[in-house]
């Protein structure tokens, strides 16, 4: 044993031991097979962490494609249920019931109160022959003067024909464009503490003429007819071009008036404030002949058809193009660019 070369010299710690120097002491035979074993062991550690990394990626990789697998499942379900579960059926129901049709939210061209979808909920609920009477459901603060009319003027059509009545029930708010059309009705319903009314127009904007002056930018406008950017909030708003503008709101206006009274009749009262933009409770509005009666959406089932049977015929929205339009809105908003199709609003 003492011509072991592996055991002469003293003894040396492994902690002291440079895994690729080696200790002192060894030959050129003892370095390399350090050095192999260093390396050996390097090339483990290498690839064990190439392995751990691919791993890792694997896993996140598992973990996105299983999101994705679950976003289209959830945006499948919600289209399959806006088609077949979760609008009118195809089978006209044969017990009495209320027809509903839905007014929330702004009244836009661009929102789900839009025309064409409460006209097409309106003429469903008005068809359907076990459809005692047809009930708007109104929670709006108003919107859109064009989008308003066309609404009232189907509801007056149906109205004349006399087939069933169409009556307005307003939750928190009906004002304004909502009121608008509640006025078509043949009865407003509403709870003591809804507010009503509103019956104006308003444009609302603003003026940077001196500020933009005063960041020394040159503001640069083009146009073919000497009023074209006659509302540019660039530009001071000049005298004429304010009177010729009011005369616009004054003539909406009227027109928004002459609509409440042909639908109203006499149940209005003489007060000069209605017609101000004031709005009120549903209590002050029943004295003013805003409405007909306080109640709720439960009480007006029961007078109808003796229970509380509804069903909705409001057209159901497409979630995907629900979910695309709230994106796009919220991002025009962050951005600063959002805007309504008109400068008008009732």
């Amino acid at each position: 044993m003492s011509d072991d070369r592996w055991t002469e010299g003293a003894e040396v710690s492994s902690e002291s031991v440079d895994p690729v120097a080696g200790a002192p002491g060894d030959d050129a035979e003892t370095l390399r097979e350090r050095q192999r074993l260093a390396q050996v062991d390097m090339m483990d550690r290498w690839v064990g962490g190439v392995l751990t990394e691919q791993r890792r990626t694997r896993r996140w990789k598992l973990f996105f494609r299983l999101m994705m697998f679950a976003v289209v499942l959830v945006v499948l379900f919600a289209t399959l249920y806006g088609l077949f579960w979760n609008s009118p059926s195809s089978t006209a129901p044969t017990q009495r019931h209320l027809g509903i049709v839905a007014v929330n939210g702004v009244i836009a061209s661009d929102s789900p109160a839009n025309a064409e979808r409460i006209i097409q909920g309106l003429n469903r609920a008005w068809e359907a022959e076990s459809a005692a009477a047809v009930v708007l459901h109104i929670n709006s603060p108003g919107g859109s003067p064009v989008q308003s009319q066309r609404i009232y003027a189907e509801i007056m059509r149906l109205r004349e024909q006399g087939d069933k009545p169409i009556i307005a029930v307003i939750e928190d708010i009906g004002a304004s464009g909502a009121y608008y059309i509640a006025a078509a009705a043949d009865d407003i319903v509403a709870s003591p503490v809804s507010l009503v009314g509103s019956i104006g127009v308003i444009y609302a904007g603003f003026g940077f003429e001196e500020a933009i002056s005063r960041l020394g930018v040159e503001r640069r406008v083009l146009t073919a007819g000497e009023n074209k950017a006659f509302l540019d909030p660039f530009q001071p708003l000049d005298d004429d071009a304010e009177t010729f503008w009011q005369g616009v709101l004054s003539q909406t206006h009227r027109q928004f008036i002459d609509d409440v009274r042909a639908g109203r009749g006499d149940r209005l009262s003489d007060s000069p404030d209605i017609f101000s933009g004031l709005i009120w409770s549903g209590e002050q509005s029943l004295e003013l002949g805003l409405v007909d009666q306080l109640g709720s959406l439960e009480q007006v089932a029961r007078e109808q058809v003796g229970d509380t049977e509804w069903i909705d015929y409001t057209p159901s929205l497409d979630p995907f193009e629900r979910l695309t339009r709230r994106f796009a809105q919220v991002t025009a908003e962050v951005l600063g660019v959002h805007a309504p199709n008109t400068p008008l609003r009732f």
